[in-house]
């Protein structure tokens, strides 16, 4: 799911099916995250039955709000032909697998999620990997915290399997009235798609572009080793293509996708300096630097965040670091399993 880096406006959550292309509505359906307050999910008109890309969290009230926005444009949820999805965080992933139990329906998903689908264990806990890469970022006392938190019911039945099938880079989806084209995107997920239909000028973008807010990086069960230089470079290769009308998973449908990874690409650019800066300034570990930086647009200290988002602030900053150190700005050592950094003579 995207993090609440700036928080996010409220006025696209009204529940119902929104036109915003034709043949192509938007659904947005509530989380259970404060922070966050609907996914969307985009209905796409197909003579074989509705394609729906994303799905929404698996819980009876996203049901219903699905099947109610369904049933204005004449569908039922049986009727959906395929759920085309655009990575495997619950919000997008779950209530899919929770439709195809109930009616056989085919979910499709980026093959590079196959690692961390795999992996997925709720006897592990919810983040067995941030924790341990907690601690290689110095800091234990979250690690701890993270390592600990119990695993509510509502989670343990989350549906969390395999699709019926891949879809892969490059692959064209041809439907009834259009074709979509899937792309890999890796840094939000290491298996981000987004899906792009030229001849409409729409983007499908998931996760990996979003109008409001900096999604995390590297947020799930087995996470890439470099998430930030994986999604600056996939921003690029969305920049590079012809622009589009972005049709986000959070948030309003935008005009511009280049406008908003033109200003997606600065704000990595500044945060990159502004970590740099950090480590010139004496901080040495991802923990220490994020200390010392604002968070959210209220400039919110660290130690103001909720543990989830301490864990998402730091390893953010990890990936950072990471990037500093390819680029040649800085130098990383490790030590009792602790990575460390210093500028560049």
């Amino acid at each position: 799911m995207a993090v609440p880096v700036m928080e996010q406006p409220e006025d696209w959550t009204e529940p119902g099916a929104h036109p915003v292309a034709p043949g192509v509505h938007r659904i947005p359906l509530a989380l259970p995250i404060p922070s966050l307050h609907a996914v969307n999910v985009y209905v796409i008109e197909d003579a074989g039955g509705p394609v729906v890309v994303d799905s929404g969290w698996s819980m009876p009230d996203s049901r219903r709000a699905l099947a109610d926005a369904l049933r204005t444009l004449g569908h039922r949820l049986d009727d959906v032909a395929q759920f085309l999805v655009t990575h495997a965080h619950w919000d997008h992933y779950s209530q899919a697998l929770e439709l195809r139990e109930s009616f056989g329906t085919r979910v499709r998903i980026g093959r590079g999620e196959r690692p961390s689908i795999e992996a997925f264990s709720v006897a592990a806990g919810l983040h067995p990997r941030q924790a341990e890469l907690l601690r290689r970022c110095g800091a234990p006392d979250i690690a701890d915290r993270i390592a600990g938190a119990g695993v509510s019911a509502e989670d343990r039945r989350m549906p969390h399997t395999m699709p019926d099938a891949w879809l892969d880079d490059g692959e064209r989806i041809d439907l009834d009235r259009r074709g979509l084209d899937v792309f890999e995107t890796p840094g939000h997920t290491r298996g981000h798609i987004v899906l792009r239909d030229a001849a409409a000028g729409l983007l499908f973008s998931g996760d990996h572009v979003l109008p409001h807010i900096s999604p995390s990086i590297g947020l799930e069960t087995e996470p890439e080793p470099k998430p930030l230089r994986s999604y600056l470079a996939s921003l690029r290769l969305v920049r590079d293509m012809p622009d589009t009308l972005l049709l986000p998973a959070h948030g309003g449908v935008t005009p511009s996708a280049h406008t908003r990874i033109d200003e997606l690409l600065r704000h990595h650019e500044e945060r990159l300096d502004a970590a740099a800066e950090q480590v010139r300034a004496g901080h040495a570990t991802a923990f220490e630097v994020a200390r010392a930086m604002p968070w959210t647009r209220r400039r919110r200290k660290l130690d103001e965040l909720d543990v989830f988002s301490q864990m998402l602030a730091v390893l953010e900053i990890d990936a950072h670091l990471d990037v500093l150190t390819d680029q040649g700005v800085l130098d990383a050592h490790e030590e009792a399993g602790v990575r460390s950094y210093a500028p560049r003579p």
